[in-house]
Formats: structure tokens, sequence, C-alpha cells
């Protein structure tokens, strides 16, 4: 008997199975076509959550030449196995469950220590009166700024019109005295980056790649500048909460909301995904880089492993898209699905939030998250 004849033989059943299987996966609903991409969802979908199909799309911006900023480039193809992803921005209510849960508290509610921007500043070089300023509170927009000295020859102009308001956090969005008992249903803001990562460990899910995220936008059309085709208002209508009139000047409140509006007010691109255009910004995983599409992997890519910002050298950045209701079309146009913006970590805003994915491959993780297993504890415990 020639032994290695059998095995050899052996050796070749076992890969005529295995490509069997593949077949069998790739037209059975297992997930798997024939490039090893995952595109059908192996599961139920989580409750609020969106299966978004794997596949392959150009990444970048290219739907307003002359207007396209130089970090949207080089258009590049990029390939992703298929995620499920919030239909919506994470909701105050949301939030409020994961604060009660955990009792988590955010950054916007904590004081600042002069030591944690060491990296950033001389900190022996700030005065008595600056260190006075470290106090609990977020970015807000300052309606009052001094519009006969404003400025806007200089890249970082914005900064003229946004305030560090006092005590502004996600339960009082506009300062000591405001609330969001009306807006349960509205995005949660004043997040920084670090709270939406904590609550995604609560929730066993991630923030999305940049990646991800401008795939999931674009909701199965290529090459358009918005969710829903290359019109920024079809039909006359406004389909998305943003700036209407010269920012930072004159809002005029065309699509109706002068602030946030509760999730849903508009229709969802074709995955099932509503305000991926305006509202409010969404963090992603990845950091920022400029330069990060020259050199992008080109499948599953998770962000560069630093970041750089040119104009502001010495603060890391975390990417934001989407866009929010403070975008306007003379000023950052960041509603557009290529749009890329950027944050520092430690920092919530007044039009901040995020939205969560969970990939197929972390399945396990989100069914055992604390979000889960707390809550089936309490459904299990005697009352």
């Amino acid at each position: 008997m020639n032994h290695r004849r059998l095995i050899l033989g052996s050796l070749a059943a076992a890969t005529v199975i295995a490509v069997a299987l593949l077949v069998v996966a790739a037209t059975s609903g297992l997930g798997l076509y024939a490039g090893g991409v995952v595109v059908r969802a192996p599961a139920e979908a989580p409750p609020g959550m969106v299966w978004v199909p794997g596949g392959t799309f150009r990444m970048g911006g290219h739907d307003l030449p002359e207007r396209v900023p130089p970090d949207e480039r080089p258009l590049h193809d990029v390939t992703l196995d298929g995620f499920w992803m919030d239909e919506t921005e994470v909701s105050n209510a949301q939030f409020a469950e994961f604060v009660k849960a955990t009792g988590h508290v955010t950054v916007a509610e904590r004081t600042p220590q002069l030591e944690d921007f060491a990296d950033q500043i001389d900190i022996d070089a700030v005065g008595e009166e600056a260190r006075e300023n470290f106090v609990a509170g977020s970015l807000c927009f300052n309606p009052e700024f001094d519009r006969a000295k404003l400025r806007q020859d200089f890249t970082l102009w914005p900064y003229q019109v946004w305030q560090h308001v006092r005590g502004a956090h996600w339960r009082e969005p506009e300062g000591p005295g405001s609330s969001i008992a009306d807006r349960m249903d509205h995005p949660v803001v004043h997040v920084a980056w670090d709270d939406a990562a904590a609550y995604c460990r609560w929730a066993g899910k991630d923030l999305p790649t940049e990646a991800e995220w401008e795939y999931a936008a674009r909701g199965g059309l290529s090459g358009k500048a918005y969710p829903w085709g290359d019109e920024l208002h079809p039909d006359g209508k406004w389909t998305h909460n943003i700036w209407q009139g010269e920012f930072p000047f004159e809002d005029r409140n065309q699509d109706g909301f002068s602030g946030t509006a509760a999730v849903k007010s508009f229709p969802a691109n074709g995955y099932g995904l509503y305000d991926m255009s305006g509202n409010v910004w969404e963090w992603c995983g990845d950091w920022y880089r400029p330069d990060y599409y020259e050199n992008s992997k080109r499948r599953n890519p998770m962000g560069p492993d630093s970041s750089f910002d040119p104009n502001e050298p010495n603060i890391p950045k975390r990417v934001q898209r989407g866009g929010s209701f403070m975008c306007s079309d003379n000023y950052c146009i960041g509603y557009r699905v290529a749009a890329r913006m950027k944050g520092e970590p430690s920092s919530g805003a007044f039009h901040t939030g995020f939205r969560c994915v969970v990939r197929a491959a972390k399945l396990d993780e989100y069914r055992n998250a604390p979000a889960r297993t707390q809550s089936a504890a309490e459904t299990s415990t005697p009352r």
C-alpha cells in the first residue's frame, strides 16, 4: 500500500470538501462570497442596528473638484467586510442608560488638569489667571462673537466664534440651567472620543473606522456627494440638519432646526441609516492624518498608527465624520459623505456625538458585553 498516495489522496479530498463548503457558504447565506468578503449577515441584527453588506467602493472626494480638500485624495478603492451599524446616532436616552449602569463621568464634567496638556504647551508658562480657566465645561458656539473684529483670512478663524462654557456637558448642553428633558431622542453631544470609546466597551461595540463610516454613509450609491445623491436639497426639500445662510452670521433654519434634531427626523439612506449627513459630527476610531489616503490599506483599513494635523501639529486628533447643524455652504461643507474632520480626543462639543458598529468577527463580544450581561442579571434577580 502506498501511504504517500493515501495521504495525498486524503489531502486532495479535504481540499475538495473545503472548496465545496466555501461555495455552499457563498450561496446559502452563511456570509461569504467567492472573494472571501463578508457580505451577508451571519445573524439577526442587534436591536437598533442595520446590516451594511461588505463590498468594494471608491473612497475619497470627487463630487466638487474645485472644493475638495487635499486630505480627501487620492481616490482609492477599499474593500470592507460587512458589519452592523447603529441606525442612528447614540441618543441621550441610550447614553443615560450607559451612565446609569456604569456611573461614567464624561470628560466635560471633570475639572481638567494642567498636567494633561504638558505634551501640547509649556505648562510652566501658564499664568495664574489662565489657570483659573481650567474648569469643567465644553465647547459651544458663541452667538455674541465680535462681528466687527472677526477675521476669516486664516485657517483657524472659526476659533473666534467658539467659547468654552463652564458647566456645559451632555445633560446641560448649553450650560447650567439647560436640560435635555425634552431631547431624550436627540443625539447625545459634548462627548469626547474617550467617552464614546467607554460607551462602546460597555455596549460590546466599536466606533466605526473612517472607511466603514464613509462606505455606510454612501448607502450603496457610487460617487455621489450626499447619502441620497448629488442634489443638496432634492425637490426643494431639506433632507438633513445643517446651517442655512452665511456662517457664522445668520442661520435661517429652513430645515426646521436651529440645533440638534431628533434622530430619524429625516429620511434614511439606502442602508437604512439616518443622519449620515448633518445633525452632529460623529467620532470614528481612526487617528487623523491628512496624507493617510496615500498609503491606506485597501482591505479593512483601521487607520494610521498615529496622528498629525499640520494646522495644530502638537495636538493629536481623531477623525470625525458627517457634518453637523453648524455646517454651511460657505464654510466647511462637512455634510458631504467624503468630508473629513478631526478633533482632539479629550474634547467634546455641542455639535459632536457618535454611533457604533458591530463587526461579524466580534459578535460574541457584543453578546457577552456588560450592557447585556448586566441586563440579563437584573432580569433574573427576584424582586
